[in-house]
């Protein structure tokens, strides 16, 4: 088992990141099918090949000190694929909490979901369940999934829930707003990461990209490095973030 170390001030200034690091990045992880079939393999094989890719960031997350990791994981559009596909894919959640949760856990890392869990099957959310009551308590990298995840059902969900509050109109404000989305507990989000060249959100955290840094990459997830990710990290170092203010 290996146990995650922070990264000093002096080793992160020689990977060229002095600057102020994201609280909160969320990464799009696409390109899983295209990697599996430029190398004419079926998709699982690439979903596989992914899903070691999030070990490794997962890691690298925690390492340099950022609060909350988000990954789109299963959107609630992915019902559409193919059911063997479907499939694959909570036979390698399942296995990858089976296998990393002791880990996971060890160097205080908080699992998080954002979604509806209550379609997946009994053996798949009880997996979920397992990994979010064993780490509720944990204090480090909060490792949130999305998982049967849609920005638009997510700000629908809040809205039904602010609806039944009975409130005059005047009450409600963008922070009840926020208190009622599935990342009420997350630092407000920073960096949004996408693999594969594609350049859109996919119904993706559409509240909270409000002020957002976006990063595009043409690498496929299962390829997105450690050395990958630190680049999108320089890259957002070098932005100036005004948040529609002047800044002289």
């Amino acid at each position: 088992m290996k146990i995650y170390e922070r990264y000093t001030d002096v080793e992160l200034a020689a990977m060229g990141l002095p600057g102020e690091m994201p609280k909160h990045v969320a990464i799009i992880m696409d390109g899983n099918g295209r990697w599996a079939k430029q190398r004419l393999m079926p998709r699982s094989f690439g979903h596989r090949a992914g899903m070691e890719a999030l070990h490794d960031i997962v890691r690298e997350a925690h390492c340099l000190g950022i609060k909350a990791l988000t990954v789109y994981a299963f959107s609630t559009e992915n019902w559409q694929r193919p059911v063997q596909e479907v499939n694959a894919l909570f036979g390698l959640l399942t296995e990858y909490f089976e296998k990393e949760i002791d880990e996971l856990d060890a160097n205080g890392v908080r699992i998080v979901t954002l979604g509806d869990l209550e379609p997946f099957p009994p053996k798949v959310k009880a997996c979920m369940l397992s990994a979010i009551e064993r780490t509720k308590d944990n204090d480090g990298l909060h490792f949130c999934i999305a998982i049967n995840y849609g920005s638009r059902a997510e700000i629908l969900r809040a809205v039904r829930n602010i609806s039944k509050l009975g409130l005059d109109e005047k009450d409600i404000t963008e922070e009840l707003v926020s208190d009622n989305l599935y990342t009420r507990e997350q630092p407000e989000l920073d960096l949004i990461i996408r693999t594969a060249g594609e350049q859109r959100l996919s119904n993706f955290l559409l509240w909270q990209a409000a002020y957002a840094e976006f990063v595009f990459t043409d690498v496929c997830w299962p390829d997105f490095s450690i050395d990958e990710f630190r680049k999108c990290i320089v890259e957002y170092m070098k932005r100036t973030r005004r948040f529609g203010k002047v800044v002289e």
